[in-house]
């Protein structure tokens, strides 16, 4: 998965610095007398839907507009609707143990949830955490790896850097480029110890352990329970993903003699991602048959949008100065930008669902301006709970960015469907059903989808042809499963303390190696913070979800295929165009968190439990034949072989 963020930054980043500081807020209106539940979520909703666009507009320029200024409008921002929230969740208490509808009982207990990030009662502390997030937030956007001396000495950010592991198979320019966006994160290691202290006192005044356990307990289950459920599902995937891991690590090795293993693992700077959590990027030396068809979408959007480019220059009677070549250049980008967007667009159009408000191509940041630090992750943000909804993106024409824009425009669609609900229930049905839209979309971009938008050759219909289809999606799908795991129980360790700062980075790279089979080539001190150097750590996004996202999109994908009334393997179904498929979609998008999860799953697949079941019957076919080209092959790996520095105390 590459960006995958979020419910919205919004809810990761605003809501999420919602906590529990019990200070009343002067400016609050005075509590109505004898106001019954009923009438307190009413309150909550209104007030809530009039407060919410204003921490919104400046999260979003926090973000779009990095800065001291920006960050202290969002830091501000942020106490005020902290103050506020925790008015709330106090005036709550007041109806603890009363009988109320069962409506009314889960607004309330979804007001308790509402964080991400929980902060202390101390209305100093509660500034200081604000300040800390904010701040983190934007060392992150801001990032850069410079290098070189005098005249030459140059500064690249994250963009840059992946594009390094993206394209270049030099060893030591990925080794660069890797390692020099994780010492990026180094600066932010102290500020996230304080953060950890603040956001556990503040879950300790909300009543549970820590603030890992709080993030545990927003799935209509227990902590202990949830816990259970990722591992059950981890245990169903994990033989498929092993056999990825090897066919994957013979190929490095066969690539890079002598440098394609570190004990056994998958050296991290040669995965074609900055995180390892996706392998699309690695097409070249994993792509099974080179020659059973072209599946090769990055490379038909380069070349788009280097014909436009082309094209703009080709009308002009002479060429431009540098600066108006370099406008022109950027005009291309926005403009293949735009279509990888349309694009998008179209495949929820097609299920019948509104086209976008021309709001979101007036405001949405499509590509990264030129004379500003934004925070490029990939996000999606609901502004006012109505209709003006965008996405900010830093788009370039390669394949990893084209499936995030039909990714993002999930969460869009999820906030459009849900627009008339009351605030409190405009959530997904729990943060994994948020993620797994938009990737049941990318399910459905089956090569003849992509032959229709001419991205890729007519496809061919042979058993090499599939096995490379079935490649291109696993390497994204199958290979972000541990990826998905291994965040949250770094986290989880962090927040209750089993993992302490004098082992974070250890520890992190123990993770690392135990679910994903990755290492880095060099020891990795303490010094280092390579858990920063995700945004979703800085950015303090539980990640869990993702993990069960990437569950809940094939349950979800083969009930929209039943729905659309494909007959057939499972892997070959495109519901593009089905109308029967985009009212069971819109219908649940439209529950939004009214009701358990178990209901609205329940609802969409005729099943209340999350399964694997459709990920395996998915990959049926690569599955038998990944078997077949490991056989006799030493696969494994052992989680102990980490380089010495690195490896867990």
């Amino acid at each position: 998965m590459n960006h995958r963020l979020t419910l919205t930054l919004l809810a990761g980043a605003c809501l999420a610095l919602s906590a529990c500081q019990r200070s009343p807020d002067p400016t609050a209106p005075e509590i109505p007398k004898n106001e019954t539940a009923d009438q307190f979520v009413a309150r909550v909703n209104d007030e809530y839907r009039a407060l919410y666009p204003e921490t919104t507009a400046a999260q979003w320029l926090s973000s779009t507009y990095i800065g001291d200024d920006s960050q202290l409008l969002a830091a501000r921002a942020s106490e005020r609707w902290l103050t506020k929230l925790n008015a709330w969740i106090e005036q709550a208490r007041r109806f603890e143990g009363q009988d109320m509808s069962p409506e009314t009982a889960r607004a309330i207990q979804l007001l308790k949830l509402k964080t991400a990030m929980p902060a202390p009662r101390d209305p100093e502390k509660l500034g200081e955490l604000t300040r800390i997030a904010t701040r983190m937030e934007g060392t992150y956007g801001a990032g850069s790896y410079c290098s070189g001396e005098g005249a030459q000495r140059s500064c690249r950010q994250l963009g840059e850097l992946e594009d390094v592991l993206r394209g270049s198979r030099d060893y030591d320019r990925q080794l660069d480029a890797w390692q020099g966006w994780h010492g990026v994160a180094r600066p932010m290691r102290q500020d996230y110890v304080r953060f950890v202290d603040l956001v556990n006192e503040g879950a300790r005044d909300m009543g549970y352990a820590d603030a890992g356990e709080m993030w545990r307990s927003g799935y209509d289950m227990s902590p202990v329970e949830l816990s259970a459920e990722t591992d059950r599902l981890w245990n169903q995937v994990k033989p498929l993903y092993e056999q990825l891991h090897c066919y994957a690590r013979t190929r490095l090795q066969a690539r890079y003699p002598g440098q394609g293993d570190v004990n056994g693992m998958l050296p991290a700077h040669l995965m074609g991602n900055m995180w390892q959590q996706d392998w699309s990027n690695l097409w070249d030396i994993l792509a099974p048959y080179p020659n059973a068809g072209s599946l090769d979408v990055g490379a038909a959007l380069e070349r788009q949008y280097r014909e436009g480019f082309d094209r703009r220059l080709a009308a002009m009677d002479t060429l431009p100065a540098p600066s108006g070549l370099a406008e022109e250049e950027r005009a291309a980008q926005l403009a293949i930008a735009t279509t990888m967007t349309r694009r998008a667009e179209d495949f929820y159009t097609s299920l019948g669902m509104p086209q976008l408000p021309d709001t979101f191509w007036q405001k949405s940041q499509l590509i990264k301006p030129r004379d500003r630090d934004v925070v490029c992750h990939a996000s999606a943000w609901p502004m006012d709970l109505a209709d003006d909804v965008r996405i900010k993106m830093c788009i370039k024409p390669n394949e990893e960015d084209f499936t995030t824009v039909y990714h993002e425009l999930g969460h869009i669609y999820y906030y459009l469907a849900q627009k008339a609900l009351p605030p409190l229930f405009q959530e997904g049905a729990h943060d994994g059903f948020h993620e797994a839209i938009g990737d049941t979309i990318v399910l459905a971009m089956t090569p003849s989808y992509l032959a229709s938008i001419d991205l890729v050759d007519t496809p061919e219909q042979s058993q090499a042809a599939l096995i490379n289809s079935q490649m291109r999606m696993a390497l994204s799908k199958v290979a972000f499963l541990p990826f998905g795991l291994m965040i949250d129980r770094w986290r989880w360790g962090v927040f209750d303390g089993s993992i302490t700062p004098e082992n974070y980075n250890s520890s992190w790279w123990a993770l690392k190696a135990r679910y994903q089979g990755v290492a880095p080539v060099a020891a990795r001190g303490e010094e280092f913070f390579d858990a920063g150097a995700k945004y979703h750590v800085p950015g303090n996004t539980p990640y869990t979800r993702y993990f069960l996202a990437h569950i809940l999109q094939f349950q979800f994908y083969k009930a929209l295929c039943e729905t659309a009334g494909h007959d057939g393997a499972l892997y070959d179904c495109s519901f593009y165009g089905s109308q029967p498929a985009g009212e069971k979609l819109w219908t649940m998008l439209g529950r939004g968190a009214g009701q358990p999860w178990q209901a609205t799953l329940q609802e969409m697949t005729g099943s209340d439990r999350m399964d694997a079941g459709a990920v395996l019957e998915y990959f049926a076919p690569l599955q038998d034949w990944l078997k077949a080209q490991n056989e006799g092959q030493a696969c494994g790996w052992s989680a102990a072989a980490v380089p010495e520095a690195a490896a867990a105390p």
